[in-house]
C-alpha cells in the first residue's frame, strides 16, 4: 500500500510541474489591467478649409457611428468666428491588406449648430464646447468648459444630432461651479481646465435603456489647486446614470492623477476619456505642452477599488489616505517620431477587415495657422 501511494505522490508532482510549464501565470497587474495591444499605423493632416462659411478649426473631440460609418467632430470655437457647432465627417479608413490600414481622405459633409434652450444660436463668449459623445439614443452629449473670467459657469447638454437643438442640461454638483456670490469660498472649474474628456459606455443599443456617462476636468478645481503643485496633479472624475425615466444621477465621483507634468511643460492635463467594454475602465488621453513643444501619453486606467471624492471638500492639504484611479501608460507618443500637434479628441472607429478594431485621435489646431489639424490612427486590441 505505501508503494502504491509513493507512485500516486509521484504522478501528482509530475503533472503538477508539466503544469506549471504549459500554464501561463497571471501575475497582480494582468488581472488589474487586461492587455491591450496598441499599434500606431499613420498619421494624417486634414486640409485646412472652411465648410458653408465657417473656418473648419478647433476640432477638440470626435464621437463615431458606426451604424452610419461616419464621425462627429466638435470645434471649441466660443461662437466667435462662427457659431459654436460639430461637424460630420466621412473619414475614409481603408485596409491596405489584411493586416494594415490607411486614411485615403476626409470628407465634411455637414455642420451643425448647437441651440440653447430657446432655439437660438450661442452668443458669442457663452460656450467653450470641448467633449463629445453620442448616445444609444441617438444623441449627442456636448461639454462646454464653461468662461469663468466672464462668470460663465460649465455644462453638460445632450443636443438632437440633427437640428443641434439642446434636449436637456445635466445638473452639476454645485463644487464643480463657481461661487454665487463674492463672499463664498473660492470653487469650481479654472479657465480653460473644465469639462474636457467625455464619455459614454451603453451595454445595450437599446435607446430606452440606461447608461453611463463618465467626465472629467482637466486639470484641478480652483478649490483642489495647491499654492505648491504636487507632482501629480489632482483631478475629479465624474460617473452618471443616464435612464428614460427622472433626470441623470451621480453616482460616484474619483480621483484621477495625472502623470508628472515633464521639465519645460506649461501646460498638462487630462483631454479626453474613452469607456472600454470592460466595466470600470478608459483610455485616457493626457496632453503637455510647453518650451519643447507637444506631448501626449494614453493610459489604460481601471477603477479598482477607488476611493469615492464626493465629500471630500479640497485636495489642497494633500490625498492621504485616499485610493485614486490605477492606470497603466500604454504609449508615450513622443517615441512616433513625428511631431504631436494638440492632441485632444479620441474616439474608436471603424473594425479593419481581420477584425482590428481603430482607434483615432484628432488635434485641435486653435485656428492658428502654424498648427494642424492631425489624426492619429492606431489598431487596437486585447
Amino acid at each position: 500500500m505505501r508503494k502504491l501511494i509513493n507512485v500516486i505522490l509521484a504522478l501528482m508532482v509530475i503533472i503538477g510541474l508539466s503544469g506549471c510549464g504549459t500554464t501561463p501565470q497571471i501575475n497582480a497587474e494582468q488581472r488589474l489591467f487586461p492587455p491591450i495591444s496598441l499599434e500606431f499605423i499613420e498619421s494624417y493632416d486634414l486640409t485646412p478649409q472652411s465648410f458653408q462659411k465657417t473656418p473648419l478649426g478647433g476640432l477638440s473631440a470626435l464621437t463615431y457611428d458606426r451604424q452610419s460609418d461616419r464621425f462627429y467632430a466638435l470645434s471649441d470655437d466660443r461662437s466667435e468666428q462662427a457659431p459654436a457647432r460639430f461637424y460630420t465627417l466621412k473619414i475614409n479608413v481603408v485596409a491596405r491588406d489584411e493586416q494594415r490600414a490607411q486614411i485615403e481622405g476626409v470628407m465634411v459633409e455637414k455642420v451643425t449648430f448647437l441651440k440653447d434652450a430657446t432655439g437660438k444660436n450661442y452668443p458669442s463668449q457663452t460656450i467653450d464646447p470641448e467633449g463629445i459623445a453620442l448616445s444609444p439614443r441617438g444623441t449627442l452629449f456636448i461639454s462646454s468648459e464653461g468662461i469663468p473670467k466672464r462668470g460663465i459657469n460649465p455644462f453638460i447638454g445632450e443636443f438632437d444630432l440633427e437640428t443641434g437643438q439642446l434636449q436637456q442640461q445635466i445638473r452639476l454638483p454645485n463644487r464643480y461651479l463657481l461661487p454665487e456670490t463674492k463672499e463664498d469660498s473660492p470653487r469650481g472649474v479654472q479657465e480653460n481646465l473644465g469639462f474636457e474628456p467625455l464619455t459614454i459606455a451603453a451595454t445595450s443599443t437599446v435607446k430606452d435603456d440606461p447608461f453611463r456617462l463618465f467626465t472629467a476636468t482637466e486639470a484641478s478645481l480652483t478649490q483642489d489647486a495647491a499654492p505648491n503643485p504636487p507632482l501629480q496633479i489632482p483631478v475629479r472624475l465624474l460617473h452618471y446614470v443616464i435612464s428614460p425615466v427622472g433626470p441623470p444621477v451621480v453616482v460616484a465621483e474619483h480621483l484621477y492623477l495625472l502623470d508628472e507634468t515633464p521639465k519645460g511643460a506649461i501646460i498638462n492635463g487630462l483631454t479626453e476619456l474613452l469607456a472600454l467594454p470592460q466595466k470600470g475602465s478608459w483610455l485616457s488621453l493626457e496632453r503637455t505642452f510647453g518650451v519643447f513643444g507637444n506631448g501626449a501619453k494614453l493610459f489604460q486606467v481601471v477603477n479598482s477599488g477607488a476611493s469615492e471624492t464626493s465629500t471630500v471638500s479640497s485636495f489642497q492639504e494633500g490625498i492621504a489616505g485616499i485610493q485614486p484611479l490605477r492606470k497603466k501608460l500604454l504609449s508615450n507618443l513622443e517615441t512616433l517620431e513625428l511631431e504631436l500637434d494638440n492632441l485632444e479628441g479620441m474616439t474608436f472607429g471603424p473594425i479593419l477587415p481581420n477584425g482590428v478594431q481603430t482607434l483615432i485621435l484628432i488635434s485641435d489646431d486653435n485656428f492658428n495657422p502654424q498648427q494642424k489639424t492631425q489624426l492619429l490612427l492606431f489598431a487596437i486590441g486585447s
